[in-house]
């Protein structure tokens, strides 16, 4: 399987992490699981018929696809005549391209986007990165200012501010900020601080050097102890910290 990603052009990038591409090869035929990030998708396929949403939904050759953002893992089928093509939106970045639905009605959900929205399957093969940055470009509306401050608070702190803290500072009420969260995001702040958090410590039991126990990624990360990160991890990834 090869897997490659590129960043979108300058003018994109407040809006965009990557264009990526993966292309199974004919050592593949399993399932591949990727983790929560909080982030929205694009996807087109370019190859043989994917199974995804672990087994729950099927993307067929030539046809767009927009993938909510994720509560828990998603397992999809990788074999040999496997090519998807997508984008990893940032959060709340949705609703900046496309007038579509609230974002919470895609959570958890591989949804194939009507022709309006979806790509150009010729133009994408014959110049993929040219092709979706002109793409984007030309879709490109105001960003949610009122989202920016709340989510730079939750990543600088990494997932350890409180709702009501996150609310107060950024001079919101609580139920407005649940009600922003949903329709942009697809989640509620509490889930979005434990992926965040969830994140954290997931890089940090990757990091191989210096090696750190459960324990103190555990304080690190603000979880009450070892076994309450341990369900967090089990939750969001479907594994233990020791099948890793």
């Amino acid at each position: 399987m090869k897997h490659n990603e590129v960043k979108p052009c300058l003018a994109l990038s407040t809006y965009i992490h990557s264009f990526w591409e993966l292309k199974g090869d004919d050592s593949d035929h399993q399932w591949e699981r990727i983790f929560p990030d909080g982030c929205p998708g694009i996807i087109i396929n370019l190859g043989g018929s994917c199974k995804t949403d672990n087994g729950l939904a099927t993307m067929d050759h030539g046809k767009t696809y927009v993938v909510g953002a994720m509560t828990s893992f998603k397992d999809s089928f990788i074999d040999s005549n496997t090519h998807l093509m997508g984008v990893c939106l940032k959060p709340a970045m949705f609703s900046s391209f496309y007038n579509y639905a609230p974002q919470n009605e895609l959570t958890d959900h591989t949804v194939e986007f009507d022709l309006a929205h979806s790509f150009d399957v010729d133009k994408i093969n014959n110049d993929p990165h040219v092709y979706l940055n002109r793409y984007f470009l030309d879709r490109k509306r105001n960003i949610i200012q009122s989202l920016q401050p709340v989510l730079n608070d939750i990543h600088t702190s990494k997932g350890m501010l409180s709702i009501s803290e996150m609310a107060k500072n950024n001079f919101i009420t609580v139920r407005q900020l649940e009600r922003i969260f949903k329709a942009h995001i697809g989640l509620t702040p509490k889930e979005y601080v434990k992926i965040i958090r969830f994140q954290s410590a997931f890089s940090m039991m990757s990091d191989i050097s210096p090696k750190k126990s459960l324990s103190d990624i555990a304080f690190e990360c603000g979880f009450y102890d070892h076994a309450h990160l341990t369900n967090e991890i089990k939750q969001h990834t479907g594994l233990t910290p020791s099948q890793f």
